[in-house]
């Protein structure tokens, strides 16, 4: 905890911002800013250091984004076009297995992690469905179309459309699998994308990025993750905590980052910029991402929440509990939570 401890400066994962600004942590920095100042930056990186309507995390990079990779060089060989819904994904995979192109279709982190938790939700969006309304705490894990997003899921595993290892994955994993050569897709963040395109990668310059796939009709769904920084409220120097969040969030600091690690920019105009595009092409597609980005809901419970849907997930995932039975009971287990 906090407390009392001489800290000045807090800097926040995205899902941290609601239990710290709830329990008293953080400064409110609204005073602060101005909304000419707030428009410079990633909608989605800006919202993601609200809670209740107060701003307690300043963005800064990085502005991490859920996305879809996929082997371009194989979706052009076989006449395909990047998929746009999970129909069109699963057909894609089916057919290069089938094939013999890659022994795996679709790479997806199924730890019983955070990551997990991010992957959902962009797949819970793309078929309409709501986990949790931070304004009126309604959970919507229980709806038809809640049930039909962790079915997706489920179905890639008992199709062999995703490796039975899925259930031990994070991240890292599912990336070195893809990077050597193992399958079409990857769900990743964008840390992953120097990585597969590094000189020593049997993949480099055959990889497309865009967002997660969605039902017909529903936006591109993409999780908006990164860091930022908050000024403790029990600072002594805020008004020199707030030089330093201003250095560390300005345009020639977010390029010197960008450049040097590859690390997304929290501010908009840094996407277009002709170096770093130059540099890093794929970058104007993760801006437009941003633009409609999925937040994981500012509530000061949200660790626990997370734990919830964590389980009922893996529940689902290793056919302990059928889609509908794991969902049901999360979405309860959730309720009770969110009324204590």
């Amino acid at each position: 905890m906090l407390g009392n401890a001489p800290y000045d400066l807090v800097y926040m994962d995205i899902t941290w911002v609601a239990k710290f600004a709830a329990a008293g942590w953080l400064e409110d920095l609204s005073p602060r800013v101005t909304p000419e100042q707030a428009a410079q930056f990633l909608p989605g990186a800006w919202k993601g250091g609200q809670y209740q309507g107060k701003l307690y995390r300043f963005p800064a990079v990085r502005a991490d984004i859920g996305a879809l990779y996929y082997r371009q060089d194989l979706l052009e060989e076989y006449g395909y076009s990047p998929p746009q819904t999970f129909a069109e994904l699963i057909q894609i995979c089916q057919v290069l297995q089938a094939q013999g192109a890659v022994p795996w279709g679709f790479l997806w982190p199924g730890k019983q992690t955070e990551g997990t938790t991010a992957l959902f939700i962009e797949v819970l969006s793309g078929f309409g469905g709501n986990w949790i309304d931070p304004e009126t705490l309604a959970v919507g894990l229980d709806e038809s179309r809640a049930i039909a997003a962790l079915n997706f899921l489920v179905s890639t595993l008992k199709q062999g459309i995703s490796p039975p290892g899925t259930v031990t994955y994070q991240e890292e994993e599912t990336r070195r699998l893809f990077q050597n050569g193992q399958a079409v897709f990857l769900r990743n963040w964008p840390y992953a994308w120097p990585l597969i395109n590094a000189p020593t990668s049997p993949i480099q310059g055959k990889v497309g990025i865009q967002g997660m796939v969605s039902q017909p009709s529903y936006p591109v769904p993409a999780c908006q993750g990164g860091w930022g920084w908050g000024i403790a409220k029990t600072s002594r120097y805020p008004e020199a905590a707030w030089e330093v969040i201003q250095f560390f969030s300005s345009e020639t600091a977010q390029r010197q980052i960008a450049n040097q690690y590859g690390y997304l920019p929290t501010r908009k105009s840094l996407y277009t910029d002709p170096p770093i595009v130059e540099k890093y092409p794929h970058f104007p597609t993760l801006g437009t991402l941003q633009d409609h980005a999925v937040l994981r809901p500012a509530i000061a419970q949200y660790d626990q929440a997370s734990d919830i849907l964590q389980r009922y997930l893996t529940a689902a995932f290793t056919q302990q509990m059928s889609p509908q039975a794991a969902m049901t009971t999360a979405a309860r287990e959730t309720r009770q939570l969110l009324a204590g």
